[in-house]
């Protein structure tokens, strides 16, 4: 049913109902995923710390600790690799959806969902969190590093969640070429998973923010009716 060249990948579902999660594990396990569950907020605190996870897919309401507190501790622990985080939320709640992202998550699934969707989505999210076919950038002293997800400037290294790198990757190819939504949708998240085009915009704000952390923020200028680019500072 499933290519199993998973490498054994260790993934954590927190979600507390227990039909949902089991059948979220039946399917990732023929999928050849290492897949550990957890149903309850507390539990998952203490699983997220035993070891680095190598996708966690968190469920947005939890009893005990709520999947936002969870989702902002993920992104506060101190990692070189941010941990990738598909969200899993109730259809129709679009505000909700676009919090969990702005918070910090990679991707999100509404319910009720297809489990072999669910199977794409993880591996959509892993094969993006891969770097291995990226080259270094730096233009301008804007220095985007090839081996982990992190961007450079003065001396100064903010590491990046894979989203943000890889859209940063893709305006920063072609400094001043304007990138409409949906050839980022289809280069940056890829055409094998349906994702709304408000993704996009979520995705530029947060890294947005990021970049504004090391001064450079305006380098990511929106083109209006047109789509993003990335312009060198002395451009902006």
């Amino acid at each position: 049913m499933y290519d199993m060249n998973n490498d054994g990948q260790s993934l954590l579902i927190v979600e507390d109902d227990v039909s949902i999660a089991r059948l979220m594990q039946l399917h990732l396990q023929a999928a050849g995923f290492d897949v550990h569950n957890c149903t309850h907020g507390h539990d998952a605190m203490d699983r997220l710390q035993e070891k680095r996870w190598d996708l966690v897919i968190l469920d947005r309401m939890l009893p005990g600790t709520s999947g936002m507190q969870l989702l902002r501790m993920i992104r506060r622990q101190s990692t070189d690799v941010p941990v990738p985080v598909l969200m899993v939320t109730a259809l129709g709640q679009t505000a909700e959806r676009v919090q969990g992202l702005d918070e910090g998550a990679d991707d999100y699934l509404p319910k009720p969902f297809e489990p072999e969707e669910l199977v794409a989505r993880v591996r959509a999210l892993l094969r993006r969190s891969d770097r291995s076919d990226k080259q270094a950038l730096n233009i301008a002293g804007i220095e985007l590093d090839a081996e982990i997800p992190g961007v450079r400037v003065q001396e100064q290294t903010l590491m990046l969640r894979p989203m943000e790198y890889r859209l940063l990757y893709e305006l920063m190819r072609k400094p001043g070429k304007t990138r409409s939504r949906e050839y980022l949708l289809d280069h940056v998240w890829g055409r094998d998973v349906f994702v709304e085009p408000r993704t996009v915009d979520v995705t530029i704000k947060r890294l947005r923010r990021a970049l504004t952390s090391l001064g450079v923020g305006e380098c990511v200028q929106t083109v209006r009716g047109m789509g993003y680019r990335f312009n060198t500072p002395d451009q902006t």
